[in-house]
């Protein structure tokens, strides 16, 4: 069966969108409300390009939340459940976001780009407008908003020797979730050693979108002796790599959950003072945590398309987790998931897909 998305202005395009086409975009999704290029119709060559060479994606979607003024440290303080105070211009930073119950809403990364200047490249929901509301009601001197920024990925093993071409071999220095404000031929940017997989890369947020199609052709010129191809942030490989998908492991408003939960419980600091969601995040400390994240095999033939979230049952059929995206992986040679299970569940666990009951069993993530 075959659908088709429509383009239409209640979603953005982003300034990329017609090099992706160009380029063969088959599939789009929705992501803060823009199109991002879900693949370019050869999965497994897409795969292969991030795990053996280098691939190009356009994350413009990965919207940037900038917060600046006399009070954006104290806010960012607030936002978020680590401690920031010691972030050094130039870091980047994995900042989990609650709400008031303690429930996972977000999970940027923070960028801090002067003293009072920071961005929140997020994930998929609204923090512009949380952020926004939590600075007027306590009063803060800040500015919130969503700068012209367009983030644009180059991700895989041979990424650094592209990124290098580009723009010389102080990139190499760099450390993870560095980043350094630059320039390309006259296009303004920030080069950070980031990006959504584990096999290393770069993300080069674009500040003026007019630069688009420019950006996107001086990289792709730049990766052909390296074979770089585009693609989109790829689903089997953050599986593989047991990386955190905010909407897809769990959601506000779909299966939510809280940093303890879902993983991060590392990243609380209770220590720092306050913070959205401290009180409820001690509480559930204090009564212990009932849930966690966990990987899953998945007995039968490939599974090939997972479009929604699946209860997990025990054998009685008792409902005891979710099982929140999956798919067949050939390195680990068979299918493999992630979702949430209750710390108290057996062993036996069981899913229904395509009206088929498939056997579980539990794994450590990563799978690789």
């Amino acid at each position: 069966m075959t659908f088709t998305i429509g383009i239409g202005p209640n979603n953005r395009k982003s300034c990329y969108f017609d090099a992706t086409v160009a380029d063969g975009v088959k599939s789009f999704s929705v992501y803060n409300h823009m199109f991002i290029p879900a693949h370019f119709g050869d999965p497994a060559a897409e795969y292969d390009r991030l795990m053996n060479g280098v691939a190009m994606w356009d994350v413009a979607a990965q919207r940037q939340v900038e917060i600046k003024g006399p009070d954006a440290s104290g806010l960012i303080q607030y936002l978020t459940t680590r401690d920031m105070s010691k972030t050094k211009v130039g870091q980047g930073r994995y900042v989990p976001l609650c709400d008031h119950a303690g429930n996972l809403i977000n999970d940027p990364v923070l960028l801090k780009l002067e003293e009072n200047r920071f961005w929140l490249s997020i994930a998929d929901s609204d923090i512009a407008l949380w952020a926004s509301a939590i600075a007027a009601e306590r009063g803060l001197d800040v500015q919130v908003f969503e700068p012209d920024v367009s983030p644009l990925a180059v991700q895989g093993p041979k990424a650094e020797a592209v990124i290098a071409s580009l723009f010389g071999d102080w990139v190499r220095e760099l450390t993870y979730f560095g980043f350094k404000q630059t320039d390309l031929d006259g296009i303004p940017l920030v080069l950070a050693r980031s990006g959504w997989s584990k096999q290393g890369g770069f993300e080069l947020y674009l500040q003026d979108s007019k630069f688009g199609p420019d950006l996107w052709a001086k990289v792709k010129a730049a990766g052909q002796p390296h074979g770089i191809g585009p693609g989109a942030p790829n689903d089997l490989e953050r599986l593989e790599s047991g990386l955190v998908s905010y909407g897809a492991d769990g959601r506000l408003q779909v299966n939510p959950c809280n940093p303890f939960e879902i993983g991060l419980g590392k990243l609380v600091d209770f220590e720092k003072g306050d913070f959205i969601g401290k009180a409820a995040l001690q509480k559930i400390v204090a009564d212990g945590v009932n849930r966690q994240r966990t990987g899953f095999t998945i007995d039968g033939e490939p599974i090939l398309h997972f479009e929604d979230n699946l209860t997990v049952v025990d054998p009685k059929g008792v409902a005891v987790g979710t099982l929140s995206e999956a798919t067949y992986s050939p390195r680990c040679g068979g299918n493999i998931g992630v979702g949430m299970i209750a710390k108290d569940a057996p062993d036996d666990l069981f899913v229904t897909y395509d009206n088929e009951t498939r056997q579980l069993h539990l794994a450590r993530l990563p799978f690789v």
